[in-house]
């Protein structure tokens, strides 16, 4: 069984040092506590910070004893915890992924340090990871990780899981190493977010600051596929049913003794102005306020968790929380009634356990989470079936945990009729909504995250393997030269932007530079050769470019053929007519996306967005797609997306139709080689032992595939030699 290698910023064991004696003890938090039911499932081991800066000469003390846990500690000084995790990670990226901008600061030593511990973690794995290790990353802290690791084993199996939300682009980009961020990350094989948003905000900033386009989640990164994923954390649900149903419920019902008269409504956080707490104080102060027939017959238990005690933001809002709390109580309290309970201390397991089943109602209102496990803890403890969930849309639970009360948490009226609803709901209907809500989290527990995390980033390993198969090795790059120098009659078939030339922004800088056009020529010289420029270009920009070269010429995807020497001609009567219907269209769109254009071909009509907006083209021309294939249902029209354009065109005509024209004469040796859709047509109709190449890393019916036009030209100089030394 391949070992599962799980990184984060802590280890699920904290170290801590009391009179001069170390303790080891369970770490904290959904993230260990959810990892280390897998931790201890599967084959594994943990790379982490212990918590703790320990000095030099008690570090293989502690590793020894760390090592009983399958871990292996990251040391960390002091000074870099301070501005790598108080710092960078949580002044910078936490504040700006939960959407606080204003919260967030821009420190170059912090980033520096943040690039150093992560080579730190870097150097950690590099020391235990095996070539068959599953290495999976975990969060915030170490998004430079998987590129670092990428660095120094180029094959090796890496996931990388966030936590918490990614922020949309407009947000993302605040960031000074935004694009070292997002190339850190996709040194990843797989990426995988809680939210379908999250994801999407991803996959947004990496075509908008990379410049990469995904289909279907899955990226082309140089020669590597990366694939995005959805994948919600579950939790470890028969861990909270077990805890509930033994030795808790005297501490329940101690509990509901102590607030016989009331009914409870709990809430549960770590200090955190995500969480928006006082929002939520505010909007129980407006429940008083508009339904003053609880009074005295609730109360609302506030748990708070102390955290980053050191980060200034933090002490200011313990202090306007514990204000608020005083300020209400004073106002509403009798001296039989204290409206508000509030705890101000980390509890352990079993206590926390049964304030979940002592709750009438949970009120979980942050203002921003990636997921929010407390909720799903919750609901899985109530083996009575009994409670009312009150659940912030703007959570990654609200998406799974359809069966709660959802609320705006900035909406206070909605919010305090929430909580009304919730307290008189019926029990009938509480169970309804329990057992719907439980269902969902058995089927979908932290067991069956990790194992479908796991079949995802093997499945895009298989992926990459079939694609580097696939790849031009040398030995295949030796096999075609040997081929093509055996051969009497060789067919060569080749497409022009993007093959043989890098995109432009307008077509016609795409221009063909000297030593192309010698190249083009140079192949064509040899009797047994014929070379065919297979385009969508119109034939008069073929024609002024190539016309002197030697070359066959296909403009239109097809519809026009040249033969060396001889006059254009038709392969199919074709009509323009339709382009009347068709061209409002295209001008409505080029007014919907500034920068873009219409290009007139005779037969053809193109929108080319390349100088638009990446998210805008992106969007734009899925709606003009969409309408064309409405407009054109019942035509011969075709509709094609390719690169940075959309194309409509007569279908009777494509670039397999006009490559058939040559594919009876009886060639020995053919090669054909493409970079988008419309190069499909063509590689379809190949025989099978034709050498067929895609550039770039996706699905394609070719058999081989080359990085760039760079490598394409390259190859075809070493056929140009072939000749030369013949």
């Amino acid at each position: 069984m391949r070992r599962l290698l799980i990184i984060s910023n802590r280890l699920p064991v904290s170290v801590e040092r009391r009179k001069n004696e170390f303790r080891f003890n369970s770490s904290m938090g959904g993230l260990a506590t959810g990892l280390n039911a897998l931790h201890q499932r599967y084959e594994s081991v943990w790379v982490g910070w212990p918590g703790i800066a320990i000095n030099r000469e008690e570090t293989d003390y502690v590793e020894s004893k760390l090592s009983e846990f399958n871990c292996y500690p990251v040391f960390l000084s002091q000074g870099e915890v301070e501005k790598y995790y108080y710092g960078f990670s949580n002044k910078t990226l936490w504040p700006l992924f939960h959407y606080f901008p204003q919260y967030a600061k821009y420190e170059h030593s912090e980033w520096s340090a943040y690039e150093h511990v992560n080579r730190r973690f870097c150097a950690r794995v590099a020391e235990i990871a095996k070539p068959e290790d599953i290495i999976w990353i975990h969060d915030y802290h170490l998004m430079l990780l998987p590129g670092l690791i990428r660095e120094r084993f180029s094959d090796a199996t890496i996931g990388f899981f966030l936590h918490i939300p990614f922020p949309s682009v407009d947000l993302f980009r605040l960031i000074p190493w935004r694009r070292r961020i997002l190339e850190g990350v996709l040194g990843a094989d797989l990426v995988v977010f809680h939210t379908y948003d999250y994801a999407q905000n991803f996959l947004s900033s990496v075509l908008r600051l990379l410049g990469y386009e995904h289909e279907f989640g899955k990226l082309a990164i140089r020669d590597r596929v990366v694939q995005v994923d959805v994948h919600p954390m579950g939790i470890d649900v028969q861990k909270f049913v077990s805890a509930s149903e033994n030795g808790i419920k005297r501490e329940v019902a101690r509990l509901r003794s102590r607030f016989k008269n009331c009914k409870i409504i709990f809430s549960m956080d770590r200090l955190d102005y995500t969480k928006g707490i006082p929002e939520r104080l505010y909007a129980f102060e407006h429940f008083l306020e508009t339904h003053p027939e609880w009074h005295e017959k609730v109360v609302f238990i506030l748990k708070i968790a102390p955290s980053r005690t050191k980060v200034g933001q933090y002490r200011v809002l313990k202090q306007e929380i514990d204000e608020l709390v005083g300020r209400i109580n004073g106002k509403y309290g009798t001296p039989e009634w204290v409206p508000i309970s509030y705890f101000y201390r980390s509890l352990p397991f079993h206590s926390i356990v049964a304030f979940y089943l002592a709750a009438d109602v949970a009120l979980l209102t942050p203002m921003r989470d990636g997921m929010n496990l407390i909720a799903k803890e919750l609901v899985a403890s109530r083996v009575d079936r009994k409670g009312v969930l009150i659940l912030s849309e703007l959570t990654g639970a609200a998406g799974e945990l359809g069966e709660a009360i959802v609320v705006n948490p900035n909406n206070k009226d909605e919010v305090a009729e929430a909580l009304n609803e919730a307290l008189k709901m019926p029990e009938e209907e509480q169970k309804s909504r329990n057992e719907e809500m439980q269902k969902l989290l058995s089927q979908h527990d932290v067991f069956h995250w990790g194992s479908g995390f796991i079949r995802s980033v093997l499945e895009t390993k298989r992926i990459q393997e079939e694609l580097n198969m696939k790849k031009l090795s040398e030995k295949i790059r030796e096999e075609l030269k040997n081929a093509y120098k055996a051969a009497d009659k060789r067919l060569l078939l080749l497409d022009y932007d993007g093959t043989l030339v890098a995109f432009a922004d307008k077509p016609e800088r795409a221009k063909p530079d000297k030593e192309l056009l010698d190249l083009f020529r140079a192949l064509s010289e040899p009797p047994e050769n014929t070379v065919v420029i297979i385009s969508g270009r119109d034939k008069e920009t073929l024609e002024r470019w190539f016309g002197d070269t030697g070359v066959c010429l296909i403009a239109e995807h097809g519809a026009w053929l040249r033969e060396d020497g001889d006059d254009w001609e038709m392969i199919e009567s074709l009509k323009e007519d339709w382009k009347e219907e068709i061209n409002p269209i295209f001008d409505l769109f080029v007014d919907r996306a500034p920068g873009s254009f219409v290009e007139e071909k005779r037969f053809s009509l193109v929108w080319h967005y390349r100088k638009v907006d990446s998210e805008l083209g992106e969007l734009r021309a899925k709606e003009l797609t969409g309408q064309l294939i409405d407009l054109t249902a019942c035509t011969e029209l075709q509709v094609m997306k390719g690169n940075k354009v959309v194309e409509v065109k007569d279908g009777r005509v494509n670039k397999g139709i006009a490559a058939s024209r040559w594919l009876t004469n009886g060639f020995g040796f053919i090669l054909a080689v493409g970079d988008d859709l419309t190069d499909e047509d063509m590689f379809k109709v190949l025989p099978e032992d034709a050498y067929s190449i895609k550039i770039g890393f996706t699905p394609s019916k070719a058999r081989f595939y080359l990085q760039s036009p760079k490598e394409a030209r390259a190859l075809l100089d070493e056929m140009k030699m072939v000749d030369v030394y013949k």
